[in-house]
């Protein structure tokens, strides 16, 4: 099954071009559907390369080839390489609209709602969301341990998710379990997962399950006023820092701090914008001066360890994301069966970051990931102090990954927990404190 393009009125561009140097080039190693994954890369690349220069006929010509290779249903590779493919095309139906009208090409990539149930079973199918869930709330405990007050301020894209195990640690306390708060933002980027209820409904699941293990329990949803900001101004980030204050935190005096962000500063730009609160910073930047000026007892911050970042050309930024984002369509060809319809969607919501990678560019391209050496550079320069997991939260992520296939493991990079597949960096989580004396009172002489 080759990459469907429905709805698409640019027929033409598969025809077979009447130059086919490009094919015969590059398929000198056999059948294109036996080419490896250096071919396919090799094949983005001239893609690539031929829009950058403008040269729309052998861009058509390339992806008459990748046409060819990429199935939606093939081996990892082939599966990787049709959502390339339309980013692709997404970009080139931008660059050249009246000769490649491609405005169709990724519409059927369909964003299903899924219920909270499926979402669980989502997040469980690889450890790409536990690893850091597991990792952060147990370093969580440790540093809140002997308070009587948490406040949990919930920078996440995974819907609370990362909560029931957390209260179900603190009802297992061998002393009262301290009364927890959450506060999570109103608004979130509209990136996959997407379940079909809303956070406050989300929040009284979890008051219901804090009910009965016994564990106090508030959830504040924190109106940042985004919704009501037209779409073209979605990512409006300025708005959303000026909004982050103590005073619309609601921060309490008497509670342990805790800032949570599990894939969440990718989102934040990291360019410098014309804005007087900003001031000459990045919203990433400013994003971290804000948390550090509230004094958390503890920082948490898990993402993907990869380096899409702004200064990246096409080029390259296809070439580090195609190398990364092989692992998860790796890892589910090894449990799963092709037309899984629960794997299929899990690759579908990868393909909506590979389109947002390839396809946009400016404001519009939100998935910045940041590797976790230039994060915890950047950490470092903002005054923050990482902190090493204990050796119980080894442990527990150890156990974790024992329970998915064994191409998982975990290294430790110095004081950083990173999630690999077969040997390949994937997710990285680390813990950081805001000065150097939280620093020293956390770790044991």
């Amino acid at each position: 099954m080759k990459a469907e393009l429905r709805q698409n009125p640019a027929s033409t561009l598969f025809a077979t071009p009447q130059n086919s140097n490009i094919s015969s080039t590059l398929t000198l190693g056999g059948p294109l559907s036996n080419l490896d994954g250096a071919c396919i890369e090799k094949l983005l690349l001239h893609c690539a390369n031929a829009l950058e220069n403008n040269d729309v006929t052998l861009a058509q010509q390339v992806m008459w080839v990748l046409n060819n290779v990429a199935s939606s249903i093939g081996d990892p590779n082939q599966r990787l390489a049709s959502y390339f493919l339309r980013a692709l095309i997404s970009r080139a139906s931008r660059l050249c609209p009246t000769t490649l009208n491609f405005n169709n090409a990724t519409s059927d990539l369909y964003q299903r709602l899924m219920s909270v149930t499926e979402l669980a079973g989502y997040v469980d199918l690889i450890p790409w969301h536990r690893f850091g869930f597991c990792a952060s709330n147990s370093a969580i405990l440790k540093a809140t341990q002997g308070f009587s007050k948490i406040h949990v301020l919930d920078f996440s894209i995974t819907h609370c998710m990362q909560w029931p195990t957390f209260i179900d640690a603190l009802s297992k306390g061998s002393e009262r379990a301290p009364s927890l708060r959450i506060s999570v933002l109103s608004w979130r980027p509209l990136v996959p997962p997407l379940v079909n209820v809303s956070i406050e409904e989300i929040g009284l699941r979890l008051s219901s399950f804090a009910k009965i293990k016994d564990v106090p329990f508030e959830f504040n949803v924190i109106e940042v006023g985004l919704s009501t900001i037209p779409q073209e101004c979605e990512f409006n980030y300025d708005l959303l820092l000026r909004q982050l204050n103590p005073s619309t935190l609601k921060l309490r005096d008497d509670e342990a701090l805790v800032v949570n962000c599990q894939n969440w500063l990718r989102y934040l730009p990291d360019e410098h914008f014309d804005s007087s609160y900003l001031q000459n910073n990045s919203c990433r930047d400013s994003f971290l001066d804000m948390i550090k000026s509230l004094n958390p007892c503890v920082v948490t911050v898990v993402d993907e360890d990869c380096d899409l970042g702004a200064s990246n050309g096409l080029g390259p930024r296809i070439s580090t994301c195609f190398n990364y984002l092989w692992i998860p369509f790796d890892a589910l060809e090894t449990f799963m069966p092709k037309n899984s319809t629960q794997r299929i969607e899990f690759e579908a919501d990868v393909g909506h970051k590979i389109e947002n990678v390839i396809g946009f560019e400016g404001i519009q391209r939100i998935e910045r990931l940041e590797s976790c050496i230039k994060f915890s550079q950047r950490m470092g320069s903002k005054g923050f102090f990482s902190l090493p997991f204990c050796e119980e939260t080894t442990k527990e992520v150890k156990l974790l990954l024992d329970e998915h296939a064994s191409g998982w493991g975990m290294k430790k990079d110095e004081d950083m927990l990173i999630l690999t597949w077969k040997g390949h960096n994937s997710v990285y989580a680390s813990v950081w404190v805001p000065n150097r004396e939280f620093r020293e009172n956390s770790i044991p002489n």
